[in-house]
C-alpha cells in the first residue's frame, strides 16, 4: 500500500499536529504533504523527521508568519499537491486539506477537526473579531468566504469517508456537507499528567488569549467573587486586555512551560473552560490530573466532560451561557456539590481518550474501508 498523509499547515505543535503524530505512528512509511512546513529542525520528531512536500505558498513572501493571509489561494494550492500515485490518502483537515484531489481508484479518508470555521457558521463572529464586518475590506472578505464555501462543499464529494473529532463536529459535517461521519475522539497524552488528590484553594484556566476562548468573561466572573482565587495561564493577542481587567484575586501568569502548566492543573480545585470548542483537549488533561471541570455546556465539552444530573460518575459541571453571571452560578453550584465528584472518576474518564485508543480505533476504521474498496485484509488482497 502506498500511503499519503495530507495536513493543512505545519507551523506549530498543537491539537491537530498531535492527531497527525498518531496517524504517522500507525503508518510510519507514509509520505507527508502540507501547504507549508516551517517546523524547526529540533522540533520535527512528531513527524518522524520526514521530508514534507509543500505547495507554492511555501515560497510566497512572509509565508512563515502571515500564511493565513494567503487563505484565498489555499484551495488552489492544496489541489496542486500531487497524490495520484497513492492507494490510500489520509487528510487531517481543519481548513483545506480534505480538498486534495484523488481519483476513483484511490481511497481518501478525511479526519476533520472542523469544516472551515470562519467560512461557515462562525463567519459573522470571525469577521467581527477581525474588524472585517464593514466597508470595502469587509465586502471583499465576505466574497472570498463565499467562494471558499462553494469550493469546500464541492470538494467534500472527493472524500470517501469522513471521521470527526467529536459528535458535535459530526453534526457540523452533516450540516455543511450532508455527509455522515464516524466519531473518533482525538488523542490526549493522559500518561503525561499525574493524578493528584491534594487540591488547593484556587481555580485555573489555561488557553491561548484569543476572543473565542472567552477568557475575559471568566476573569469578569471572578472579579465579582473576590473571595475566590483564579490563576490564568496563556498568551496571545488579548493578554493585555485580560491583564487590564483582572482584579487582585486573579493571577495572570502568561505563557508557561508544560511543567508549570501540569503543576497548576494538578493542584487546582477545578479547571474553568468557557469556549465552545470542537472537542477541548485541556479539560481532558485537567481530568487526567484528577481535577474537575467547570465548562460551557455546548460543543465538544459535552463529550469530554461528564456533567452533574446528566450521567453517572460526574467529572464536572456545565454553565449554559457565556456570561460572567452564568459562570458565577456554576462555581457556586460546584462548591455546593463538589463532594458528588470523585477525583478518581475524573482520571478514569480521561484515560478513555488515550493515544492508544485513538490509534486502535482509527486503524480499525481505515482497515474496514480498505477491505470494502480494495477487498484487502491486513494489507493483503483477498
Amino acid at each position: 500500500m502506498r500511503i499519503a498523509v495530507v495536513h493543512d499547515w505545519l507551523v506549530t505543535y498543537a491539537g491537530a499536529e498531535k492527531v497527525l503524530e498518531e496517524i504517522l505512528k500507525i503508518y510510519p512509511d507514509a509520505d507527508l504533504f502540507s501547504l507549508i512546513d516551517f517546523i524547526d529542525e529540533d522540533q520535527r520528531s512528531f513527524i518522524m523527521n520526514k521530508p514534507v512536500t509543500t505547495s507554492f505558498i511555501q515560497k510566497l513572501p512572509f509565508a512563515k508568519k502571515k500564511y493565513r493571509t494567503y487563505l484565498p489561494f489555499m484551495p488552489l494550492a492544496i489541489e496542486q499537491l500531487d497524490v495520484s500515485k497513492y492507494d490510500l490518502v489520509i487528510s487531517s483537515s481543519h481548513a483545506v486539506a480534505k480538498g486534495v484531489i484523488t481519483g476513483p481508484n484511490q481511497l481518501h479518508i478525511s479526519y476533520v477537526h472542523s469544516p472551515i470555521r470562519y467560512a461557515w457558521d462562525l463567519q459573522h463572529q470571525y469577521l467581527k473579531e477581525s474588524g472585517l464586518d464593514k466597508g470595502f475590506k469587509g465586502a471583499l472578505a465576505r466574497y472570498i468566504l463565499f467562494k471558499i464555501r462553494n469550493w469546500d462543499y464541492r470538494t467534500s464529494n472527493g472524500v470517501d469517508s469522513f471521521i470527526s473529532n467529536s459528535d458535535f463536529i459530526a453534526r457540523r459535517i452533516h450540516k455543511v456537507y450532508r455527509r455522515k461521519a464516524k466519531t473518533i475522539y482525538p488523542p490526549v497524552d493522559v500518561s503525561a499528567f499525574t493524578y493528584n488528590e491534594n487540591k488547593e484553594d484556587f481555580y485555573l484556566t489555561a488557553s491561548r488569549m484569543v476572543p473565542y476562548k472567552k477568557i475575559d468573561i471568566i476573569v469578569q466572573a471572578f472579579n465579582q467573587m473576590p473571595d475566590k482565587k483564579l490563576v490564568v495561564i496563556g498568551d496571545g493577542p488579548d493578554i493585555n486586555k485580560i491583564k487590564a481587567i483582572a482584579g487582585p484575586n486573579i493571577k495572570i501568569l502568561g505563557y508557561q512551560k508544560f511543567k508549570i502548566l501540569k503543576d497548576y492543573l494538578q493542584r487546582a480545585k477545578a479547571f474553568v473552560f468557557a469556549a465552545e470548542e470542537d472537542f477541548g483537549i485541556t479539560p481532558v488533561e485537567a481530568q487526567a490530573c484528577g481535577t474537575p471541570v467547570v465548562a460551557y455546556g455546548k460543543g465538544g465539552s459535552l463529550e469530554s466532560v461528564r456533567g452533574f444530573n446528566q450521567k453517572d460518575h460526574p467529572t464536572g459541571i456545565f454553565f449554559n451561557e457565556q456570561t460572567p453571571q452564568s459562570i458565577i452560578n456554576a462555581i457556586h453550584q460546584f462548591e455546593q456539590s463538589v463532594n458528588l465528584i470523585s477525583l478518581s472518576d475524573c482520571r478514569k474518564h480521561a484515560i478513555k481518550f488515550s493515544p492508544e485508543r485513538f490509534r486502535n480505533e482509527l486503524k480499525a476504521f481505515i482497515d474496514s474501508k480498505l477491505e470494502e474498496k480494495f477487498k484487502m485484509k491486513d494489507g493483503v488482497e483477498i
